[in-house]
């Protein structure tokens, strides 16, 4: 098998800029930034959590934070859809699940050219199974294999996607639930271009349909019997927390540098000095890097802490993520406030910035299931009964 390159992680700054330069074409159309994720497999980045037991380079969470943050700042659809993909192959990093054959395949290919993986979860009638149920998908077994059938929403990157990894339930007398590992391109599979939202256009997060898609049986991970008790893996919860605040908080620091540039540029005729030059606008943008800079430090030193070993950083994952989000939602705010409607007009960035970190309250886990998780952990532990 070819060799995984190395993460070229000094060359972030650069990628920062190349995404950057077509991020706005992209959300203006909708299209999906194939360019941008080339770039990214060019750098190593889209293999940069596989494991050195794979010849992979073995990268933990600080790394992933620290470019995820970067391509966040140049077009977050391309940092999610990379999200995605080294999410999953820190899973298998952590705790060997998928199937000799299958993962052989994604990681001889991932070595020659993009090769894009993500969990498929989300349907229509069930919505975020991390709040509970069944999924509708189902899996028949049909002589030597199985055959999936159902339909997926918010599948992100699902025109570029390689491999899925497809949530669903058995039709057993005793039905057991999993991932189904399918290759994108097998018969039976249909993209339906659905994705038409207010941020994150690029990521085409469109509906795949799934109809008697012929699976070997053993391209499966995790089948078990449902656990009423629905087991929280930590480990899991504190990547896909710390990650994703990692990309929004990339998305605020380029809307702060847009910010930035137009006080500088910005001088009215009544003035007669730029904007920057004003006491109130000054410590506004104080305001905003006071907020970023603590939010970004949080979640670097807890990613770090995670890679180390330390069970509590991880618990601590989700409650950074509400943090680091509510922080970058609300200087992007400030920003528009600040310039008001040169903030929200179309050929300038900043409008598209604010509709891009609003996604980020999209993500599981929601604000409202970690402060319940949180507050009714606080609600166990002892107090003093002087208290």
């Amino acid at each position: 098998m070819p060799a995984l390159r190395p993460p070229e992680l000094d060359r972030l700054p650069e990628l920062t800029t190349a995404l950057a330069a077509r991020a706005a074409e992209h959300d203006q159309d909708g299209s999906f930034p194939y360019e941008g994720i080339q770039l990214a497999h060019e750098a190593g980045l889209l293999t940069a959590t596989v494991a050195t037991r794979h010849g992979g380079p073995g990268g933990g969470l600080a790394d992933t934070v620290r470019i995820l943050h970067a391509l966040g700042a140049g077009d977050p659809a391309v940092a999610l859809v990379t999200a995605m993909t080294l999410f999953t192959h820190a899973a298998e990093a952590r705790e060997p699940h998928w199937p000799t054959g299958p993962l052989a395949e994604l990681l001889a290919e991932s070595a020659v050219r993009p090769t894009l993986v993500n969990h498929v979860r989300v349907e229509p009638e069930l919505g975020t199974p991390v709040r509970g149920g069944l999924p509708a998908t189902v899996a028949r077994r049909v002589g030597d294999a199985w055959e999936l059938t159902g339909r997926k929403i918010y599948s992100t990157g699902a025109p570029a996607l390689r491999w899925l990894l497809v949530w669903a339930r058995t039709e057993e007398a005793e039905p057991r639930v999993g991932s189904f590992l399918v290759r994108a391109d097998r018969p039976g599979i249909t993209v339906e271009p659905t994705w038409d939202h207010l941020g994150l256009r690029a990521s085409r997060s469109d509906d795949l349909l799934f109809d008697a898609v012929r699976v070997p049986l053993d391209h499966t991970a995790r089948l078990t019997v449902p656990d009423p008790a629905g087991g929280r893996d930590a480990l899991g919860g504190a990547w896909n927390s710390l990650g994703l605040a990692a990309l929004y908080l990339g998305v605020a620091r380029a809307a702060q540098s847009w910010l930035t540039g137009f006080l500088h540029e910005r001088t009215p005729t009544a003035l007669g000095a730029p904007l920057a030059t004003l006491p109130r606008f000054q410590s506004e943008l104080g305001g905003i890097e006071v907020e970023l800079t603590g939010a970004e430090r949080l979640v670097t030193a807890l990613a770090e802490s995670v890679d180390l070993g330390d069970p509590r950083a991880a618990e601590e994952g989700p409650g950074a993520k509400l943090l680091a989000t509510r922080a970058a939602v609300d200087s992007v705010q400030r920003a528009v406030a600040l310039t008001g409607n040169p903030g929200l007009t179309r050929r300038h960035p900043l409008q598209r910035h604010l509709r891009d970190v609003l996604c980020s309250r999209v993500h599981t886990p929601q604000d409202d299931t970690v402060l319940l998780a949180r507050g009714r952990a606080a609600l166990l532990r002892p107090f003093p009964a002087s208290l």
